[in-house]
């Protein structure tokens, strides 16, 4: 027998994880990151809803069906995964075999009343400190860290600041909150974390309008449409307080591009929004809605970068593996895009011009969104590199 196969072991297990999470707001001034974990059948431990891949299903999707039949939520699953972590998987026969598992961030929109295992399983949020204190593998615990570490949302969980913008429902709410917070100490920080928060309240609300149907699409565009109208002021306001602030944090045109990139990423979702509503578009395809939820991973990178803006020095590393991320899924995002122009070609090309240059309008507009956030993760780096 040739000993280099028993050196080299067969190759693990594969499976596939989602990791649901949404934002909470516990009071007035604080609010948190949670995540969503299920008790397994056998042992009852906390684990992620997490399971194998059918043969000619994709991972992520396989994710999402792992999340609504164990989990029963539904929601913008990112087709990139978060990253891996491993464990032991014991089998009927008793053997414990190695299982390498890719596990897939999901933005919940929904969750079931009724599901396939409800019977079977407990569901509860956790913060997600808690979360990694109640499961049992040690690379998930690192992977639930590396998720959202401390400083994840801090413009959130402020007094007042970025929480203003989330919930945010207009101009004129949001102007009075802009007058609190500036010009009168030059609080940029505040201001590029307020504007992506809004910026991921956009992408959450992309996220759902490519996943609704006709009665609630008018909705979620016309939120759109609110976010960017309220991250256009807060634009407005970096721009104005650039001008009247003698001392910056950073250099002002690293200001001011860094807020431009921020701004491009709603304004091309609020493009993409007029698009689907000009054209009256109500059927999206699988590739567009896995573009949505990239650009809902996207913003969620971005807003764990902008807290560790405050402090460069210490958080030079982090902040280069958020960037390596976003560069990373925009590549992702473009093999997508042209798998579904390629998808729209080959099934309207020839019967239904019209339709498929009105899904190319859309994809032009997803895409560009996805391109926005690669010039956000740009600006941060040439930032860390200027002042790290």
């Amino acid at each position: 027998m040739d000993g280099r196969h028993l050196t080299q072991g067969p190759a693990a297990i594969r499976q596939i994880a989602a990791l649901p999470y949404r934002l909470d707001g516990e009071s007035d001034d604080t609010a948190v990151v949670r995540v969503l974990l299920v008790t397994s059948r056998g042992t009852r431990r906390w684990v992620m809803p997490k399971g194998n891949i059918a043969p000619g299903v994709s991972p992520h999707d396989a994710a999402a069906q792992e999340a609504e039949e164990e989990a029963g939520v539904v929601g913008a699953l990112c087709p990139i995964p978060l990253g891996t972590y491993r464990y032991r998987k014991r089998r009927s026969s008793g053997a414990s075999l190695m299982a390498d598992v890719e596990v897939f961030p999901l933005a919940v929109t929904q969750e079931l009343t009724s599901w396939k295992e409800q019977d079977q399983r407990e569901r509860r949020w956790f913060a997600l400190a808690e979360a990694v204190e109640v499961v049992h593998e040690p690379d998930l615990r690192d992977l639930l860290r590396s998720f959202a570490p401390t400083e994840f949302k801090a413009a959130l969980r402020r007094p007042g600041a970025a929480r203003a913008a989330q919930q945010g429902s207009g101009w004129g709410s949001m102007f009075g909150w802009f007058q609190r917070l500036l010009p009168r100490t030059g609080n940029f920080f505040e201001l590029f974390e307020a504007h992506v928060a809004t910026v991921q309240a956009g992408a959450e609300a992309t996220a759902r309008l490519l996943s609704s149907d006709g009665a609630s699409a008018r909705e979620h565009i016309r939120e759109i449409v609110e976010r960017e109208h309220d991250a256009d002021n807060i634009t407005r306001e970096v721009l104005t307080t650039v001008r009247k602030t003698f001392l910056t944090p950073f250099d002002r045109g690293a200001i001011t591009a860094l807020i431009g990139a921020l701004d491009d990423t709603i304004d091309e979702m609020h493009a993409a929004a007029s698009a689907i509503d000009l054209y009256q578009v109500q059927d999206f395809a699988p590739e567009m809605r896995d573009m949505a939820a990239i650009i809902v991973d996207a913003a969620r990178l971005a807003a764990e970068a902008m807290p560790l803006l405050r402090d460069i020095g210490r958080n030079g590393d982090r902040l280069h593996e958020l960037t390596e991320r976003l560069i990373r899924i925009e590549g992702h995002a473009d093999e997508i895009h042209a798998a579904g122009l390629r998808r729209s070609l080959q099934q309207h090309g020839q019967t239904d011009t019209l339709r498929f240059v009105v899904e190319r309008e859309v994809y032009k507009h997803l895409e560009r969104i996805v391109d926005a956030f690669e010039d956000v993760a740009d600006q941060i780096d040439g930032i860390v590199i200027d002042h790290a």
